[in-house]
């Protein structure tokens, strides 16, 4: 029997009797020693503030409570190595999002800590053990992110104020939100766009306001949302139209036969050890991307549009050093 159940047996004992209950018969039940009961019973006025009280005149523990008042464990409790990983959890949301839920979970955060502390187990190992690197992740304004994710929770419909990279222009939409994403240090925002009568994918950061609207949002079938988004290549939506067929050196094998680049990539191994990968795509732009970023070590062999176009990508870049 571990602390935990023991500090649920022994409220048991104490509270469903009408008469203090002795030491010896919380040994009994809790089968432990006379100091192990006395060190639950402080743990249990340190961490959960009971109000247990030894009767001396009956020789025994009862809750001091007023009449028609009673005392109740919290509903959820942790052992020590759920508290850890909770203050990880919150560790990985902070450099994820910093700043998001810093104001509502400081008190949650500062008991846990307090808990630790008591029991010589301070949470100050974590940051030093514990390290989160985000490369090339954009800020976003934390109001409005608070106000997108509110909005998406709570199924209501957005107002936003959009600024696109693309064409460098602002538009105003009225948007169903249904998922944020979470991809490659940066936040999208995978909505129904009623201005545009059609899915889409934003970018949070370049929300530049958000207004969440009483109107309930209108709910998009989670395979519709899996089909759109999931299917094909990146953070660009849409049904697949090519399949890249992309071949890694015997080197670069070693690392990319590890990696997970798409749901329904298929992949083998080549006699001469090289590795063969096939990764279906609907917008090219992010693969050549990922593709030029292992440089000699790959090579696209087929549609002839992608190899064409990474050729054109390497020729260009080549030319910049020339």
């Amino acid at each position: 029997m571990d602390r935990l159940q023991r500090i649920y047996k022994l409220h048991q004992a104490v509270s469903s009797r009408r008469y203090p209950v002795s030491c010896q018969t919380l040994q009994d039940e809790l089968e432990c020693s006379r100091a192990t009961v006395n060190r639950i019973i402080q743990e249990m006025r340190l961490y959960f503030n009971a109000p247990i009280e030894y009767d001396r005149s009956r020789n025994g523990y009862h809750y001091a409570l007023a009449d028609g008042k009673t005392f109740e464990l919290p509903g959820l409790w942790f052992s020590e190595t759920e508290l850890y990983a909770l203050l990880t959890t919150q560790q990985l949301l902070a450099h994820v999002q910093p700043g998001l839920l810093d104001t509502q979970l400081k008190p949650v955060k500062e008991r846990i800590e307090q808990i630790l502390a008591t029991r010589h187990m301070g949470s100050e190992e974590i940051s030093k053990r514990v390290r989160i690197l985000r490369m090339t992740g954009r800020n976003v304004v934390l109001e409005c992110f608070q106000t997108v994710a509110g909005a998406l929770l709570q199924r209501n419909k957005l107002f936003i104020n959009y600024h696109g990279r693309g064409k460098d222009e602002t538009s105003q939409r009225e948007i169903s939100p249904q998922r944020l994403i979470h991809y490659r240090d940066n936040w999208y925002l995978d909505a129904y766009c009623h201005t545009r009568n059609a899915l889409r994918s934003f970018a949070v950061e370049r929300i530049t306001a958000a207004k969440a609207l009483p109107q309930r949002c209108r709910d998009i079938p989670e395979k519709q949302l899996d089909a759109h988004y999931a299917s094909s290549y990146g953070i660009f939506a849409g049904k697949p139209k090519h399949t890249a067929v992309l071949r890694f050196t015997p080197e670069r094998a070693r690392w990319v036969a590890d990696e997970h680049w798409h749901p329904q990539q298929q992949s083998q191994w080549l006699e001469d050890d090289s590795y063969e990968l096939r990764i279906p795509y609907s917008d090219s732009r992010e693969l050549i991307m990922d593709i030029i970023k292992h440089g000699a070590e790959v090579e696209a062999i087929s549609p002839k549009s992608l190899r064409g176009a990474v050729m054109q990508r390497l020729k260009t870049a080549l030319a910049r050093y020339r």
